[in-house]
């Protein structure tokens, strides 16, 4: 079975379309039906549902996609073992990334690994805490930050703890205190982020025995912030969510001091291949000296 056949497939159920597949590949769309063909007439069963909303897997192709998943990764990470023994560094590391981290730490990481580096590539997948467990899980990643801890038994490594801070329109009674109690945040109605990425919030309210009232589920951070600065409710975000704060924000302390823990996370850091393997030994000693660049909490 040619592992080419395998690459269409998987780009095939990436992207949705045989066209789009074809066109990354360089193959003609007729090529790409051939060789989904020519695996289904092998397999013995449909593994591809073909309709006007575009390409969807079969039951049985869901089935089989982990597998061919496994196989790919596998040749990749051979392929880069090889290279390494003889000295040569090759690659693509795909890593699984939410919004804080892209923003504040990769471009910075990323500038360096790739000039000491520059035959590795590198693939972002942004998402949601439960989106980036989930890639890690399917093997869509090689790795991906996370908030810990995850949801699946992982095997991760702590990078930084980061605080948990809750907001206010500058107006608010409440705006000119250092910190806000549990029992205050309580009252008040609540902007949060949404499902998938608000497991620190949840955590922070279940351990405080806080039933929030929801307001607003949000996902994006400035939707958040310009929420809260008119007026329609507070927030609790991540400190390093708070980078492009407006002014008329203040930023006060939790009456207990919480925070998530940011790491990375995968299935198995041993079985990694060799450029990820010298991504990830970059990155540890790299988190110990984050810049500080975020908003100072009122005091």
């Amino acid at each position: 079975m040619s592992l080419v056949k395998f690459t269409i497939f998987h780009k095939v159920v990436e992207l949705g379309s045989l066209t789009k597949a074809g066109e990354e590949l360089n193959l003609s769309q007729s090529a790409v039906s051939h060789a989904i063909a020519s695996l289904e007439d092998n397999w013995g069963f449909p593994i591809l549902h073909r309709g006007r909303s575009g390409i969807t897997l079969t039951s049985n192709g869901e089935r089989i996609l982990k597998y061919v998943r496994e196989i790919l990764q596998w040749y990749e990470e051979m392929e880069q073992e090889i290279a390494d023994i003889n000295g040569i560094e090759i690659g693509t590391i795909r890593i699984g990334t939410f919004s804080s981290v892209s923003v504040q730490w990769l471009p910075e990481i990323l500038k360096e690994f790739s000039r000491y580096h520059p035959t590795i590539d590198i693939e972002l997948f942004e998402g949601d805490y439960d989106e980036i467990e989930e890639w890690i899980y399917k093997g869509e990643v090689d790795f991906g930050f996370v908030s810990i801890p995850t949801s699946y038994n992982f095997e991760v490594i702590p990078l930084k703890k980061d605080r948990m801070l809750c907001i206010f329109p500058d107006d608010h009674p409440l705006a000119y205190k250092s910190e806000v109690s549990f029992s205050e945040i309580e009252e008040e109605p609540l902007i949060r982020a949404k499902k998938g990425s608000d497991n620190d919030l949840k955590r922070i309210l279940k351990e405080n025995n806080v039933v929030p009232n929801v307001k607003f589920e949000l996902e994006d951070d400035q939707a958040i912030f310009s929420m809260v600065q008119y007026g329609m409710g507070i927030s609790i975000l991540p400190e390093m969510a708070l980078y492009r704060l407006p002014k008329n924000i203040r930023v006060l302390n939790l009456e207990k001091e919480s925070y998530r823990t940011i790491g990375i996370a995968a299935k198995s850091f041993n079985t990694l291949s060799p450029a990820t393997k010298k991504f990830i030994e970059y990155l540890k000693p790299w988190s110990r000296h984050v810049p500080e660049r975020l908003p100072r909490v009122e005091e």
